[in-house]
């Protein structure tokens, strides 16, 4: 019998996200009435459900008692309910990992819920006549879906039916389903790198490596000014895009043809991937800049000070920070003096060390180094702990240092005469430019304190640095 003036409560289970509700059901001598989905109580702090987005409402009414339905594990979230009846429900890890195999069942009557998260094989056997099984989920239904099944009467799994498999009525496809030792199991889902062949995208490869459900896409595999870019991917397969396709020429973009080209690539193609991400419950990570700032403050800058960009490439920037903000599940991580496997600062220093110029280079513009490899390491970091959504500041730590003061270490690191290097201000150094140039924020020293806040502590830049240098030998 159904139990009312319950109060709204979870219970966790031996599956991971797997989640039991006790639902509030008000009853009297002409029925009873209950609040079967409600957003805003059931994902408030307390009970604590994923916000998942539902797009489809499902009903399967069964007439017998001893109906029983294949265990199904589907590509993904449902939120399981009965309105009528009563039900023994059994429910069966299927994912990749530690808990695979991993069972819970229990009764369902209308008081209660379940939210079964994707990849978690769902059955029931119904304990009533006339019930009515209903059930929200976050992606419509398609023949192309891929399903990972388990038999009903796997012996491993061992699921206790109220009522035997030899007694009921089971369809053909639920008989002939492969035992557990013979189930593949559902993988995750996937994660999408844009911009896969510049610096970040490459350095992101080699930290995620070429693992099935990691995607990687240049420019000729994902345009993302598209107008089809909606149809470009069945997007609910994806939990993140890391977005490392961006426009970088600072001094450029401050020409006609160049603002056109960054406003194209930092902010129009940024605003269609945070409409895709938050349409298909997606985490956008997006890599911002020191140049959201003007470089006035005199201390290090944190994640929540006023942004005040200088040139254009820092305003295309902001913009795009601000269109990431409204993403319900996103990541902005500002990275400063970004250096890579390509043509950079370090290289070019290196290079002319060797070859005996003697360069001027600025010494009033101060941060820090920060190597794709090591922002590689940050973002997996933030995706795989899912540390709270925001902005993280994310540069090399330690000591910052002028650019100047950066070239003179890399002269002695490859064991030349640092005193070679010749300070100048920014101002004497783009004093006979002959093209438009874009102005630097002076103090570039990003504060790195909220990102220790979720255990992660960035590599000391010099060190990095040197071991940078080495490698290049």
């Amino acid at each position: 019998m159904t139990e009312f003036a319950k109060t709204l409560s979870v219970s966790t289970t031996p599956i991971p996200g797997l989640i039991v509700l006790d639902l509030p059901v008000h009853g009297d001598s002409r029925g009873w009435f209950k609040e079967n989905w409600q957003r805003e109580k059931m994902t408030a702090p307390g009970v604590d459900l994923p916000d998942f987005g539902p797009v489809q409402n499902n009903i399967s009414f069964n007439d017998a008692v001893g109906t029983t339905r294949g265990i199904h594990a589907e590509p993904w979230d449902k939120y399981v309910s009965v309105a009528t009846g009563r039900i023994f429900g059994a429910w069966v890890d299927l994912r990749e990992g530690d808990t695979f195999g991993a069972l819970y069942t229990t009764e369902l009557d209308p008081s209660k819920a379940i939210f079964v998260p994707r990849g978690v094989g769902n059955s029931y056997q119904t304990l009533e006549a006339d019930t009515a099984y209903t059930y929200l989920v976050n992606d419509h239904w398609s023949p192309q879906a891929s399903y990972t099944f388990l038999n009903l009467a796997d012996e491993t799994v061992a699921v206790d039916w109220p009522i035997p498999l030899n007694r009921v009525e089971i369809s053909e496809k639920d008989k002939n389903h492969p035992r557990l030792g013979g189930v593949v199991p559902m993988p995750p889902k996937k994660i999408l790198v844009t911009g896969a062949n510049g610096q970040l995208g490459r350095a992101l490869r080699e930290e995620f490596g070429e693992d099935p459900w990691i995607e990687y896409a240049g420019r000729a595999d994902l345009d993302l000014t598209s107008d089809d870019l909606d149809g470009a991917r069945h997007w609910r397969d994806y939990r993140a895009i890391v977005n490392a396709a961006a426009y970088t020429k600072v001094d450029v973009a401050e020409t006609s043809d160049g603002r056109a080209q960054a406003w194209a690539a930092n902010v129009t193609a940024v605003a269609a991937l945070a409409r895709i991400a938050t349409r298909n419950g997606i985490t956008l990570v997006h890599v911002s800049s020191d140049y959201v700032f003007d470089g006035t403050n005199p201390r290090g800058y944190s994640e929540d000070d006023a942004l005040r960009p200088l040139g254009v490439y820092g305003q295309t920037k902001a913009a795009g920070d601000a269109i990431v903000s409204t993403v319900p599940a996103h990541y902005i991580v500002r990275t400063s003096w970004v250096i890579g496997d390509g043509g950079n600062f370090v290289r070019t220093m290196a290079s002319l060390a060797e070859r005996g110029i003697d360069p001027k280079v600025v010494d009033d513009q101060v941060g820090r180094l920060t190597f794709t490899a090591e922002l590689a390491r940050g973002i997996r970091h933030l995706l795989d702990t899912d540390a709270p959504f925001g902005v993280y500041n994310l540069t090399g730590s330690g000591e910052p240092m002028s650019w100047a003061q950066i070239a003179r270490r890399v002269y002695e690191l490859t064991g030349h005469d640092p005193q070679r290097v010749q300070g100048v201000t920014t101002e004497e150094y783009f004093s006979a430019a002959s093209a438009p140039v874009s102005p630097r924020p002076r103090n570039s020293v990003l504060d790195l304190s909220a990102l220790a806040g979720t255990g992660f502590t960035p590599r000391p830049h010099e060190a990095d640095l040197e071991a940078y240098l080495a490698e290049s030998d």
